[in-house]
């Protein structure tokens, strides 16, 4: 296939695209691969992913099937991936984030948010991502994770400001939460 007719990686709002099934399936094959997950949950920053074979089962699987593959974002995504424990699809990561624990608070703050909107660095976002996926009890909808991280720019992270903050108003309507500028 030439280079201009290779697709394009986890593209927005394709939740049909064969690239997130083959990530589906690559996540839930490591659910079985216990030492593989824990070389992955044990990586601290991308390059450590990219020295995992799983990592690279991945990769060849997405090449194989004549995907454009930006390593370096691949390997910020997988390595956030071996991180999920359940799938959620009910949301967006965005929405994931502002909803409400126990109707008063956001599982991840306006603040840590704001700061996390404030990277512009793929590795630098690696760190602070895993720590919101902890904040989420590892349950998180993996497609919409895998296409953040993988083209982290400005428009991801302005859809990333009006789904949380549109989430959170909703909250705010319904009165079971106090004003985020409070």
């Amino acid at each position: 296939m030439s280079e201009d007719k290779k697709k394009h990686l986890f593209p927005s709002g394709k939740r049909d695209d064969e690239s997130y099934s083959i990530l589906v399936k690559w996540w839930q094959e490591l659910e079985n691969d216990r030492g593989s997950r824990a070389l992955l949950r044990r990586a601290s920053s991308s390059t450590e992913v990219v020295f995992s074979p799983a990592y690279h089962r991945l990769l060849n699987q997405l090449q194989q099937k004549d995907y454009t593959v930006y390593r370096e974002a691949l390997a910020v995504a997988v390595g956030l991936a071996s991180h999920v424990k359940d799938v959620a699809l009910d949301r967006n990561l965005a929405q994931q984030m502002a909803a409400s624990t126990d109707g008063d608070k956001a599982k991840v703050s306006e603040l840590r948010f704001r700061r996390l909107l404030a990277v512009e660095q793929r590795e630098e976002l690696y760190p602070s991502m895993i720590r919101l996926i902890r904040l989420l009890d590892g349950r998180v909808n993996l497609m919409s994770l895998a296409n953040a991280v993988y083209w982290w720019n400005e428009k991801v992270r302005k859809d990333w400001a009006y789904a949380y903050y549109e989430t959170a108003g909703k909250i705010n309507k319904g009165g079971s939460r106090k004003s985020l500028t409070e």
